[in-house]
């Protein structure tokens, strides 16, 4: 048997980094060493990540209106393909998984060119560029949702659909069960704002919040994560309002914070919304407008559809309609216990062991 050395490719932001690192985190506990491939914003998550070793590959995004910047962005791609094949000559690992988004392609590219074990993962409902790009040439194609819209019919039909594996500190909520406000108690609300296009949330959602009735303001207990600049007219609005609140650009505990959770109000990325799902806690979504191929909206259907969210659109998401929106929800403690459930309904905790096996498979078949 070949030694057991997986490279897992992934990078650019948290939705990419997050699920890869759950994968990670499930094969070193079954004796696998691990090689993180990545770019220069991946190395920013690269210090909680549990690899034995890390390769920088060069890699790059570009538009398909900017020419320039395509031919750019290939020429970075093929030199971190040469990288990556350098790399694998000597190391001679026994799969590669990518996790989408471009630093994710050289290694994959390499990895194919070399004939080597390849698996990719789709963590939204839509399946990404460079995903669509590399399918037909990988090994296996494993995804979260049971949707994979723009995915050629071959591609879909061959798909093991496993959820997206989730860091086990948000696994381990999956048999924490929800408890609704009491009557009379505190109402505890989570705002997260997302990696991207947190504007939005971060000045609307304090100024609903303190159009709510002022007996619902008087129990709430606000923690909001928010874009620096909007720190201090967040506060000041809270602080008006009597709202009881903290306000911080980023919070570390976010397993603790989504457990005692009432309520969840949030973008609708991939791991967000298979977050909420595992840990079964009712959400409000705003899915990213500007997001690519507008994979939020069909990400967040999973738990609308199932009951667990409701879902506002950016435009036409107004502060009197989330006003609105809150003061129902938040005044229906049985409506929040059932979303509640229909967000758990749709839950994979054991994704990234689903996913190991996979890979396993593949690595040995």
């Amino acid at each position: 048997m070949a030694e057991r050395l997986a490279v897992i490719a992934a990078g650019g932001t948290g939705g990419h980094m997050f699920p890869a690192q759950a994968l990670a985190e499930a094969l070193r506990a079954r004796g696998w060493r691990i090689l993180l491939a990545t770019d220069e914003r991946g190395a920013l998550y690269a210090d909680r990540f549990p690899a034995d070793s890390q390769l920088s590959l060069s890699a790059a995004t570009a538009k398909g209106n900017d020419p320039i910047g395509m031919i750019r962005a290939g020429i970075a791609v093929m030199r971190g393909v040469m990288q990556a094949r350098a790399s694998f000559r000597k190391l001679d690992p026994a799969v590669v998984v990518g996790f989408g988004g471009y630093p994710s392609l050289p290694a994959l590219l390499a990895a194919i060119g070399q004939k080597r074990p390849t698996v990719i993962h789709e963590q939204n409902a839509v399946f990404g560029r460079v995903n669509r790009f590399i399918a037909g040439r990988v090994t296996e194609v494993a995804c979260a949702f049971p949707t994979l819209e723009m995915a050629k019919p071959s591609i879909r039909q061959r798909a093991h659909v496993l959820g997206s594996p989730v860091r086990p500190e948000i696994m381990a909520l999956a048999n924490e069960p929800y408890a609704p406000p009491e009557p009379g108690g505190p109402i505890r609300l989570l705002i997260t704002g997302g990696s991207q296009g947190a504007r939005l949330l971060s000045e609307l959602t304090p100024e609903a919040i303190a159009r709510l009735p002022e007996e619902m303001r008087g129990r709430l207990e606000v923690q909001q994560q928010t874009r620096k600049e909007s720190m201090d007219s967040a506060r000041r609005i809270y602080a008006n309002a009597l709202v009881k609140a903290e306000v911080a650009p980023f919070f570390r505990d976010m397993a603790g914070r989504l457990a005692s959770a009432h309520l969840v109000i949030g973008r609708a990325g991939a791991s967000t919304v298979c977050e909420l799902a595992v840990a079964g806690r009712p959400s409000l979504l705003v899915p990213l407008k500007i997001a690519a191929d507008d994979h939020q909206r069909f990400n967040a259907r999973l738990l609308e559809d199932a009951g667990g969210a409701a879902v506002a659109l950016e435009d036409e998401l107004t502060v009197d309609s989330l006003a609105g929106a809150l003061k129902h929800m938040l005044a229906n403690p049985a409506l929040l216990a059932r979303m509640a459930d229909g967000a758990r309904s749709v839950a994979k905790p054991d994704a990234a062991e689903r996913l190991a096996d996979l890979v396993e498979y593949t690595a040995f078949a």
